[in-house]
């Protein structure tokens, strides 16, 4: 347990002037490398704990699917910085499959992975916010959050326990200003997409052209989003501009969901 003055800068101007310091988990590319990069732009310290090194941000090696490598991750930047003004859970991995096609250990990983690692690290933070009285959580969940798809049994699951942290820890914590928010992507052209396409077509036999062809056509925009456009609404979720704002499930889908 840290000592009580270590914090005591949180209660002085000091605190108010120093560099904002963000923790992205997952940023080393797709929808995290372009998070770190916008936080970055805006003149955060960033952080990235991801299984390698990005092009950007400190890295700080960790897998989360492990929550001991989590919270010392978050206890040495608390240590290093004595703050953490916003937290990104984004690392997470897809799994295509129906229910009987998924294995224990499949649902073990996923479950791992997309939501026990952003328990961790929002149990890691959430001391050192609740001392500053301020901070902002973005969970990055997914469209499969709100609805639901084909093949997609435990990856959808996860998303949907990805909202509900979102509510009870946006209600829980709001008591001191702690703001809590999902956001929901569609489809959206990162190396995790074509990842999962390039899986359909191994199963599936079919054209990848094709297929990509047709995930932009199913999209009312008519096409797929970008990373870039992600990390813009999260930097929005995490700023002064979104102080009344928690709790909230935020799409950012092209209009699939309204369907």
């Amino acid at each position: 347990m840290m000592q009580h003055a270590v914090f005591s800068r949180f209660l002085t101007k000091e605190y108010t002037l120093m560099k904002k310091i963000a923790v992205v988990t997952g940023g080393s590319k797709g929808i995290g490398l372009a998070i770190v990069q916008k936080f970055l732009a805006n003149d955060y310290h960033v952080f990235n704990l991801d299984l390698s090194a990005g092009p950007v941000g400190q890295f700080i090696a960790c897998d989360v699917s492990i929550m001991s490598q989590v919270s010392d991750a978050m206890s040495a930047i608390i240590k290093q910085e004595q703050r953490i003004d916003v937290l990104i859970c984004n690392a997470g991995v897809h799994h295509s499959a129906t229910i009987e096609q998924t294995s224990e250990q499949q649902l073990d990983r996923i479950f791992a992975i997309n939501v026990k690692g952003a328990f961790a690290a929002i149990q890691g933070v959430l001391p050192v916010m609740k001392q500053a009285k301020n901070g902002a959580i973005v969970i990055i969940a997914s469209d499969q959050a709100i609805i639901a798809k084909t093949g997609s049994f435990a990856y959808n699951l996860s998303k949907h326990a990805l909202a509900s942290m979102a509510k009870t820890t946006a209600l829980d914590y709001a008591q001191y200003n702690i703001r809590v928010n999902a956001l929901c992507p569609g489809t959206i052209e990162t190396p995790l997409y074509h990842g999962a396409i390039d899986q359909y077509c191994a199963k599936s036999g079919a054209d990848k052209q094709a297929v990509h062809r047709e995930e932009a056509d199913l999209q009312p925009l008519g096409r797929l989003g970008q990373p870039e456009e992600v990390a813009n609404y999260a930097y929005f979720l995490a700023s002064e501009q979104a102080s009344f704002v928690t709790g909230a499930l935020q799409v950012i889908d092209g209009g699939y969901t309204t369907g």
